[in-house]
């Protein structure tokens, strides 16, 4: 079995437009959450942290055709083009432009390939 892409971004929240921010996620609207189903995006949480630092996590089996089904998608259009105007220095759709965080730690994949190794000098 295939371990699915995991992808991390970085976005930075207009710390005036907080609790706007807040109040749009809560909820997101309910074709809006569909779309990111269908997608085939799973696992999809934001954080946030101090001065509107925003953490972006989900996984994917496939994260170009992801990106291709919401950058088609009507409904993500109309949700990205209401979020753009919340983030600082975005050039283009917020799920289309954020920054890409490179991963250089994984438990599970470093306790896989552990277990692996134990298992071959045996």
């Amino acid at each position: 079995m295939t371990s699915p892409t995991r992808v991390c971004f970085q976005l930075q929240v207009r710390p005036e437009m907080l609790d706007e921010y807040l109040a749009r996620h809560s909820p997101v609207w309910p074709e809006m959450l569909a779309e990111i189903a269908a997608s085939g995006r799973r696992n999809y949480s934001l954080f946030l942290g101090d001065g509107g630092t925003l953490v972006g996590y989900y996984e994917t089996d496939d994260d170009e055709a992801a990106q291709a089904y919401l950058a088609a998608s009507e409904v993500a259009g109309r949700w990205e083009s209401e979020m753009a105007r919340f983030f600082v220095g975005l050039d283009g759709r917020p799920d289309q432009a954020a920054t890409p965080l490179t991963e250089v730690f994984n438990l599970a994949d470093q306790l896989s390939a552990a277990s692996t190794e134990t298992a071959e000098s045996e």
